[in-house]
């Protein structure tokens, strides 16, 4: 994001996340210099806390003992971040690693707030700032108080409300649907998976009958999968589901190809071709809607940047074929 980006945002705190990449490679991704000049708190995470220190001067190294998976660290327990939080005495936390590089020199005003054997400095503040790090991952199940310190970082360090609620969510998703699509047509691409199905339901309730998913079934689905997707949709919500049946298309494009993400650029090219054959039956469609959501913008992201490695392309990140002349729908995004 640009400098101006991020002050438009007007944060309350900002996390930089975690991710391949090393911080003395080539063309590695830095925070921008305004995100430590805002006067916000900070949080990075595992190449989050690497690209700090890094930033702010300390020193970051390909470590000699890789960890990935459990480890345990000793946390210090006098800061605001991990205060009072623990899961055996005295400051032992149960963790989730999953590193090779690592912090081996902190940057001027920061000290070292839990450590193992492996990892001496598994997270670092300087709480003047009010900047944190975790060499571990505090947003997985793993990490078994990384709840705890998300909540603490964000409610009491940031000072964010707690006023999110899902059902809110929906009431104004639906009705910032409805506002955009008006009266209009909208086709929807209906995998089976969540991210689709969801974008399906949560159109349906917002249109009804102005909705009509194309079902599209590769031969590459779990078992009975095609007749459960038609039984949820087609039958107990009442969503219009055109099913078609391209097995035998797609298996023979896919046939000798080993490499998943040559199989994914195979499986994308021949779902558009399929999706624009029925798309072009429904001429009143004005909208093509899909169920693309963030993280799936993030794996593809090196495709388009060359800032990030490309985790795994995805069909429906990078806009619309040219011959479909719809307009972009994407409620989740």
């Amino acid at each position: 994001m640009s400098e101006a980006e991020i002050r438009a945002f007007a944060p309350s705190g900002i996390i930089l996340s975690g991710g391949p990449n090393s911080v003395y490679q080539d063309e590695t991704p830095e925070a921008p210099a305004v995100v430590f000049s805002l006067g916000v708190p900070v949080l990075g995470i595992c190449y989050g806390m690497q690209t700090m220190a890094a930033q702010l001067g300390g020193e970051v190294e390909t470590g000699q003992v890789r960890e990935f998976g459990y480890a345990e660290v000793m946390s210090s327990g006098d800061s605001a971040l991990l205060r009072g939080i623990e899961d055996k005495p005295v400051g032992r936390l149960d963790v989730w690693m999953s590193h090779g590089d690592k912090v081996v020199r902190l940057p001027d005003g920061f000290r070292v707030l839990c450590s193992n054997d492996s990892t001496p400095i598994a997270g670092m503040a300087d709480e003047a700032r009010h900047f944190y790090a975790l060499q571990f991952h505090p947003e997985v199940t793993h990490t078994h108080q990384g709840k705890a310190m998300l909540s603490r970082f964000v409610h009491e360090i940031c000072n964010c409300s707690n006023s999110w609620t899902m059902p809110s969510y929906i009431d104004t998703a639906v009705a910032h649907i409805r506002d955009q699509v008006g009266d209009e047509e909208v086709i929807l691409g209906l995998s089976g998976g969540v991210d689709s199905s969801v974008a399906a339901a949560l159109l349906h309730r917002a249109i009804g009958d102005q909705l009509t998913c194309i079902f599209v079934d590769n031969g590459l689905l779990r078992l009975n999968e095609a007749e459960q997707v038609m039984q949820t949709f087609a039958d107990s919500l009442g969503v219009k589901v055109d099913h078609v049946d391209a097995s035998d298309a797609f298996l023979k494009h896919l046939a000798g190809v080993a490499d998943p993400e040559a199989k994914r650029k195979i499986i994308g090219r021949e779902f558009i071709e399929v999706f624009q054959a029925e798309a072009e039956k429904m001429p009143n469609a004005k909208w093509l809607a899909q169920g693309t959501i963030y993280p799936d913008v993030i794996e593809s992201a090196g495709s388009k940047t060359n800032k990030a490695h490309t985790i795994k392309s995805h069909h429906n990140v990078g806009g619309l074929p040219d011959t479909l002349h719809l307009k972009l729908l994407e409620p989740l995004r």
